[in-house]
Parts: C-alpha cells; sequence; structure tokens
C-alpha cells in the first residue's frame, strides 16, 4: 500500500475517534429539559448546580460478582460543592465498612464503694464511649441492670466521665448562631436523648385547652402553660410561642424545681406538634434525666445527687457495661432522619476506636481518609470538617460522591447501607417527594424505588443515592445547589429523579 494512502487511512480513523470522544462528551454533559426549565423558573444559574448519574450494573467473572459503572449524565461534575448533609453517606459507609453493622458503644458504670443490703454505698460513675442513642428506653434498660445487681437504693453522687473526647470537640459551636436548635447540639460521650427537650403541643381532644406533655422525663421539672388557644390554621404555629425557662442558665440545685414556661398564642387548628429545645447544660440533663429514671424503674436515693463531672478513680471498680442498639439501626436514624450530632459521634468513634482517646475530629478525619485510600479513591477536593455537613466548609464533587455510592455497592455493607436512605414516599426526609410520579408505577410488579439522602442549608441543596428505574436499572445520583436561590431547587431535584426513574431520555434526544 502506499505510503501516503496508509497515511490518509490512520488520519481518517484518528478523525472518527476524536469526533466519536467529542460525540460521547456531548451526549454526557447536558441537563434534562424539565430539570433546565426548572432551573430558569427559580432564576437558578445552570453553572450553580453540579449533576452525575452513573448507571451500576453487575455481572460474573468466573465464579466471582462483579460490578460495574458506566457514566450515563456528568454536568459540572468535577468541581468541588457544598453537599450539606449528603456528607453523612461518606461518614456512615466508613463507619458501617470499619466498624461493622453490629458494632455496639459501651457505657460503663464504676463505683468508689460497695453493694451492702440492696444500698450502693458509694459514688456512681459513669464512663461514656460516644452512644449516639442513649435515649429513654435505653436508660431505662440501664436501670434494670443496675437493679439485677441487687442495687436499690443508691447513697452517693452521680459522676460523670467524659474522657473519651477531647475537650474542644464538645464546646457549643454553631454555623448560624441558633445554639438553642436540635440540629445543632455538640458531641458527648454521655449524650442523653440528644440533649434535647421535646415538648408535645395539640389542642386537646376533649376540652377547649392546650395539652402539653414533655421527654425525656426528667426529676423536679414542671410545665407551666400560659398559652391561649386562637381559632386559626397551624400554618406558622410556632411564630407566636414564647418559652422562658426558670432558672435561667437551667441549672438548679439538686431539689430545686426547674420550670418550663409556654406563653403566647397556640392555634387551634394543631392536632399535634413538637418544639424541640436544647435549654440545659448538659450535666443537669443527663443527672435529672438519670433521677428520674431510677426512681421510675422503683429505685431511691439516701440523698438526691448533684452530678459532677469527674474522671472514673484507679480504684473504682465494675459494675456493669451497657452496651446500646447496633450501629445499623443508629445509621438508619442517621441516613433517613438526617441527625447532626449522631453522624458526628460516629466520625468520633471512628477516632476512638482507631487512634485511641481523647477523640478529635481531626483523628475522625484521618481515619476516613486512610479508609477512601485503602479503597482506591482519591477525592483531592474533599473537605471534611465534623462529617455531618452541618459545615460552611466541607466540600466534595459530585462525580466523587457517586464514586462512593458504587464503592458501597462492592461491599459486605451495601445492602444495610441502601436500606437506610430514606425512601421516597414512604419514610424520612424524602417521605412527601416524588409523591405523584411514583404513583404512576403502582401496577408495576416491581416496582421502581429511589433511596435517596438529601441536604439543605442556607444556599445549599443536595440528593445522593440509588435509583432503581421502571426497567429495573441501578443508578447512582448525586447532584448539589450551590447558590442563593438555592431553597427553590427542590423541584429540579425531583426533576432529576423523575427523569431518572423513567430510564432517562437517550443522549441523542436530550436538549
Amino acid at each position: 500500500m502506499p505510503l501516503f494512502c496508509a497515511s490518509a487511512i490512520l488520519l481518517v480513523a484518528r478523525l472518527t475517534h476524536a469526533a466519536d470522544l467529542v460525540s460521547q462528551e456531548t451526549a454526557y454533559q447536558y441537563i434534562p429539559k424539565a430539570v433546565a426549565a426548572s432551573l430558569d423558573k427559580n432564576q437558578i444559574p445552570r453553572d450553580a448546580i453540579s449533576i452525575a448519574v452513573s448507571e451500576i450494573g453487575q455481572g460474573h467473572d468466573g465464579n466471582q460478582l462483579k460490578y460495574f459503572s458506566k457514566t450515563t449524565l456528568d454536568w459540572h461534575s468535577t468541581e468541588a460543592m457544598n453537599p450539606a448533609s449528603t456528607m453523612k453517606l461518606l461518614t456512615t459507609l466508613t463507619g458501617l465498612d470499619i466498624l461493622g453493622p453490629q458494632y455496639r458503644w459501651r457505657t460503663k458504670l464504676f463505683t468508689d464503694g460497695e453493694i451492702r443490703q440492696g444500698v450502693l454505698k458509694g459514688n456512681l460513675y459513669l464512663q461514656g464511649s460516644g452512644d449516639p442513642k442513649l435515649i429513654p428506653e435505653e436508660l431505662a434498660r440501664m436501670m434494670k441492670d443496675l437493679q439485677a445487681l441487687g442495687i436499690q437504693k443508691i447513697d452517693g453522687n452521680l459522676i460523670f466521665d467524659r474522657s473519651a473526647y477531647a475537650p474542644k470537640v464538645m464546646e457549643q459551636n454553631s454555623i448560624d448562631g441558633e445554639s438553642l436548635r436540635a440540629y445543632n447540639v455538640s458531641p458527648d460521650p454521655l449524650l442523653y436523648a440528644f440533649h434535647t427537650l421535646s415538648f408535645q403541643m395539640g389542642k386537646s381532644r376533649t376540652a377547649n385547652f392546650i395539652d402539653i406533655n414533655y421527654t425525656p422525663a426528667l426529676a423536679h421539672f414542671k410545665i407551666v402553660n400560659d398559652m391561649q388557644l386562637v381559632d386559626s390554621s397551624c400554618d406558622s404555629w410556632k411564630k407566636d410561642i414564647r418559652l422562658e425557662i426558670n432558672p435561667e442558665s437551667g441549672v438548679a440545685s439538686p431539689n430545686q424545681s426547674i420550670s418550663a414556661t409556654f406563653s403566647g398564642l397556640f392555634p387551634s387548628g394543631c392536632k399535634g406538634v413538637a418544639y424541640n429545645v436544647v435549654a440545659l447544660d448538659a450535666n443537669t440533663f443527663l443527672t435529672r434525666g438519670f433521677i428520674a429514671a431510677w426512681e421510675l424503674a422503683g429505685g431511691t436515693w439516701v440523698k438526691t445527687p448533684e452530678g459532677n463531672s469527674g474522671i472514673v478513680p484507679m480504684t473504682a471498680r465494675s459494675l456493669l457495661q451497657f452496651e446500646g442498639i447496633n450501629l445499623a439501626d443508629d445509621v438508619q436514624d442517621i441516613n433517613k432522619y438526617s441527625n447532626n450530632v449522631m453522624a458526628r459521634q460516629l466520625m468520633l468513634t471512628l477516632a476512638l476506636e482507631k487512634m485511641g482517646k481523647p477523640a478529635t475530629t481531626e483523628n475522625g478525619q484521618f481515619v476516613i481518609q486512610g479508609w477512601l485510600k485503602k479503597m482506591g479513591l482519591q477525592f483531592p477536593e474533599l473537605v471534611i470538617e465534623n462529617g455531618s455537613g452541618l459545615s460552611r466548609n466541607e466540600a466534595i464533587s459530585a462525580q466523587h460522591m457517586n464514586d462512593l455510592l458504587v464503592t458501597a455497592r462492592k461491599l459486605p455493607v451495601a445492602e444495610t447501607f441502601y436500606n437506610s436512605l430514606p425512601l421516597a414516599g414512604t419514610d424520612g426526609t424524602m417521605r412527601n417527594r416524588l409523591m405523584t410520579q411514583l404513583r404512576k408505577f403502582l401496577h408495576f410488579k416491581k416496582k421502581p424505588e429511589a433511596r435517596i439522602k438529601t441536604g439543605s442549608l442556607s444556599d445549599v441543596r443536595a440528593i445522593s443515592g440509588y435509583v432503581i428505574s421502571k426497567s429495573g436499572k441501578m443508578y447512582a445520583i448525586t447532584s448539589f445547589i450551590n447558590h442563593p436561590n438555592a431553597w427553590k431547587g427542590l423541584e429540579a431535584h425531583d426533576q432529576l429523579l423523575a427523569w431518572l426513574l423513567e430510564d432517562g431520555p437517550e443522549p441523542k434526544q436530550a436538549r
């Protein structure tokens, strides 16, 4: 063959290959029509959104099951963006793989005294390891375990050992100045009931007054109800309610009553709402919660304990080791209901288990980065501040969040992780989303579904998770909107998910 003919053929081949690459790139880099229309309507610039979609498939290599992924959609997916609460996916997946789904936190109880004829004569020490769900039901179990040791009365103080965490991680900080809001609760090795008072309010069914109850039960705590019932709907019910805690600091002597006084207007249209507040210091909250739980179990005191911070003495002897619920159940709460403090405590637990105490956020970050490296994942743009996404600084790209989702399918904890994500139209933060879109698939034998972790901050809206389409394909999807109008971006994200439920248009048909 003449040299010029061979060169010509080679040139044509190269041009054809280059054209294919350009065509492929164009096919991937677009925004679905309905999504683009929603962004335009809500004045969200197209450079303020990033989207990564990958189809996940599986096949066998010999006797071994293999997973593969291929890009379906790529729009600004490599840009570092604030992911808000979708960052919890990294924290929970790392936790599940390193610690295992059956991991349980341990709260250890010690004494410097002894048990005589049903009386514990000595101080009772609680040493926490960061159990993120030490709730009233769990504390009630702890009381039964204490009584099983033959203790009916306690003659001593309560001492709380929080040495598992470095002091700085327990300091009260918030990104919005709302330090009394439950989502801003700081980590605590002895975190009880999320350090949150939850008041349940509603118009009485039998009379024209307002019922107020609260959890968890606290000793010497009372509610004063000075609210007026007004004939109005439940919209914006909280704006006319005032709460005053007395003493104002929430700190009182052991037998002094603490009162929560509610005043203002309460709409008659409210059948049941929850008013959550962080109103008491950690020691007071735990002390009064412990006293109430012990007394509800039938236990008594020689003298009401004060509840102080301290360290378990070397000479103290172990009474019991209380185990909380397993990590798999905790991860359900973290991902479905976007619990910030639980996510933060999980990251600190990774630090505690792998690098010893006191746990720090820096050590938690180090463990997560080490796990990513072990998985062969390199995320140079990644910024982890606390692992919950409640941060102005945390960052990751949509592409790398999708890489994480693809990696998750290859791990033994794949189904535990998948099932922890909110199911659209059913539960968690996706309970009321995609209802209309999913209704059209009710007649399907195997219904499509969307398992999506959501995230929101002012100026941020995010989604990340999996979609099983009507044809049975699995997609990993991540999208971040970082813009002052991001709060209007829910519709665009729902349009994106609806597009995937339908398997999306062929790239050549997209505009």
